[in-house]
């Protein structure tokens, strides 16, 4: 019988038989109200309630078992890295201009040839999210140029203080992966900001390497100075 009804009835009718539930027949108002009739409308409208008195319950055991999201979920901020650990934030603010809850704060600050955070000429010195105000619409993310804020899968981000919920920038960069260098550092010989957008640096080069090891050193001999002093 279903085979003759229209497109769109044959797929009410095969909802109907999937869920159990029915389309309510409309009312003819000119059928004379019975005794009957009167005697079951106080408890007429709880009938969905009844019918599903007696279904499995899907249950889902949360914490223990979290329910994956979808790859698109809108969760905590990251702001993220180039390939050889040079962050991608400039310290531009049109995430927090794009902010529809005023929730993004950030100052930024020039780099210079010792203290390189990011390409190009400026980095984002303070970076913070309050999660209290932030409503997850992603303008942020639409609004930035660099790619350089996206949201994860993490949404497990509820808390008892609000200062707690104001995320620094600490918290929210990336990770670093394997080939890249916590910054400060300097970008690759033959380099600039628009290398890095067009995706061609890979990772750091020896050369970033050893500048990096060559600062360490230096501030590892200039501890142990500063150690005596203070004994002195």
């Amino acid at each position: 019988m279903a085979d003759d009804l229209t497109p769109a009835r044959r797929t009410r009718a095969e909802l109907t038989e999937q869920t159990g539930y029915a389309r309510p027949k409309a009312v003819d108002k000119g059928k004379k109200e019975t005794a009957l009739d009167r005697a079951l409308a106080p408890v007429a409208g709880f009938g969905v309630s009844f019918s599903t008195m007696f279904r499995k319950v899907a249950t889902e055991e949360y914490p223990e078992e979290k329910r994956p999201t979808q790859p698109r979920w809108h969760g905590r901020h990251q702001l993220n890295r180039h390939p050889d650990g040079l962050e991608k934030c400039i310290g531009c603010e049109l995430c927090a201009w794009a902010c529809p809850a005023d929730a993004i704060y950030v100052e930024a600050a020039d780099n210079s040839d010792d203290e390189r955070y990011s390409p190009g000429e400026r980095y984002g010195r303070i970076y913070q999210i309050n999660y209290t105000r932030c409503i997850f619409c992603g303008y942020c993310i639409e609004a930035c140029p660099t790619r350089a804020l996206t949201m994860t899968n993490e949404y497990e981000l509820a808390d008892s203080s609000r200062s707690r919920l104001i995320f620094t920038k600490d918290q929210l960069l990336a990770p670093l992966q394997q080939g890249m260098l916590a910054p400060p550092h300097p970008m690759p010989d033959g380099a600039n900001d628009n290398t890095y957008y067009r995706g061609e640096v890979a990772g750091a080069t020896p050369e970033q390497h050893a500048w990096v090891a060559a600062r360490q050193a230096e501030t590892d001999d200039v501890e142990p100075a500063d150690d005596q002093e203070v004994a002195r």
